[in-house]
């Protein structure tokens, strides 16, 4: 790699403020942050170095982010160029190709963000199709030589950029949705998950166009599912509920918020020819809750997949609120010794807080809660250890007594 020593404008941190660089963390945040030597533009290369001038590590600056710098490099003669982002990604890609994710029309998450050495960076392959999603603005001013990589490496059918409207206003990202190289995917594409077929709209769907992360997951919950009543909450697309009706489920119950989620959730059913003993109910997930706890139905198995309550550490508060809100009402629809699964997507919430929030709830609703099985993120989803933040996808399978 070619030497790249002194070139680059400088974020000097303050004194006794560098640990957690040095440390690997990719995020710098201004807070910890002196000055800045030079006048990068966002997007620009910069070094960061501490107070006594010592190099740490070479990123990306955005001035409009709340991370300032994006780490991507702790070696000083290390250019972050084409050869350097082409060899973090034909290493993400040898990855899953060493864990067997690599077969022809099969699906998986390609490279993921800091757990990859990327930051900002998601590719998802849906049986050729790359979806590309940038989370900073630092690659997303690199997306055509990004796109020229994959092409290059992958030969795809095609790429298509998906963006996330909330991270565009965050980093300050002028994109939208289109086709980079090839064809667009079309628009109903059908996934294999573990033998079930699920339809998918990668150009119209949520994220990437489908939820790769909980596929594992959706399996180890059927295991408890067999002759239960469940309700799937959150069902988008209806995983987790199509995969208990597989393993005979005696009804299972979908709700979603979104009337286009509903209709894919039967749709999925209907292909894999599991309608029977399924309902299908649009609404507000806590103000059904409430309406079925007043009722007095019952359910043998409560599924709560929520979307990301806490997306910046200022809301962590609120978001554990909601949180306890919708299991305390899920455990007061649950038969005794029935099962509540719950997740959460928000890197900002530790399992810590959610242990703490069950144990608090079990005695507030004066029932017994035992943890069977601790649910993470699959392997093509590999968890930075240097950046907790990664480990995003927490989950829990309970015993209610």
């Amino acid at each position: 790699m070619a030497e790249a020593l002194s070139v680059y404008p400088r974020v000097v941190l303050q004194p006794k403020r560098a640990s957690p660089f040095y440390a690997r963390h990719p995020w710098v945040y201004p807070g910890p942050i002196d000055r800045v030597e030079g006048t990068p533009a966002d997007g620009d290369v910069v070094d960061v170095s501490a107070a006594n001038g010592s190099f740490i590590a070479r990123g990306l600056f955005n001035s409009r982010s709340k991370i300032r710098v994006r780490l991507f490099s702790w070696d000083e003669s290390q250019a972050l160029d084409e050869g350097f982002f082409r060899e973090r990604i034909s290493q993400a890609i040898a990855l899953r190709e060493s864990l067997g994710l690599r077969e022809e029309g099969g699906s998986s998450r390609l490279v993921f963000s800091e757990g990859d050495r990327l930051p900002g960076l998601v590719v998802d392959d849906f049986s050729g199709w790359l979806m590309v999603q940038l989370t900073s603005l630092g690659l997303a001013d690199r997306r055509e030589m990004i796109a020229d990589i994959l092409q290059d490496l992958l030969r795809p059918r095609g790429i298509w950029l998906k963006t996330d409207p909330a991270i565009g206003k965050l980093e300050g990202l002028d994109l939208t949705d289109r086709l980079l190289r090839g064809e667009a995917p079309p628009s109903d594409l059908l996934i294999d998950e573990h033998g079930l077929k699920f339809h998918a709209n990668l150009t119209e769907g949520q994220k990437t166009g489908y939820y790769l992360d909980q596929r594992d997951n959706r399996q180890l919950v059927a295991k408890h599912a067999s002759g239960k009543r469940m309700l799937d909450l959150f069902c988008y697309a209806g995983g987790f509920g199509l995969h208990a009706a597989r393993a005979g489920a005696k009804e299972v119950e979908y709700v979603d918020g979104s009337e286009a989620a509903i209709e894919l959730a039967r749709a999925n059913a209907r292909t894999n020819g599991l309608m029977d003993g399924s309902t299908f109910v649009k609404g507000d997930a806590f103000k059904y809750l409430e309406a079925q706890v007043a009722a007095r139905r019952k359910f043998d198995l409560v599924m709560l997949d929520p979307p990301k309550f806490a997306r910046s550490a200022n809301n962590v508060s609120e978001a554990l609120n909601g949180y306890r809100r919708l299991k305390s009402l899920a455990m007061r629809l649950l038969e005794p010794g029935g099962i509540m699964v719950t997740c959460c997507c928000s890197g900002l919430i530790q399992p810590t807080m959610i242990e703490e929030l069950l144990g608090r709830l079990a005695s507030s609703e004066r029932r017994d809660i035992q943890i069977l099985t601790k649910l993470t993120q699959p392997a093509d989803h590999p968890v930075a250890a240097t950046c907790p933040e990664s480990a995003y996808l927490k989950g829990y399978i309970c015993r209610v007594l």
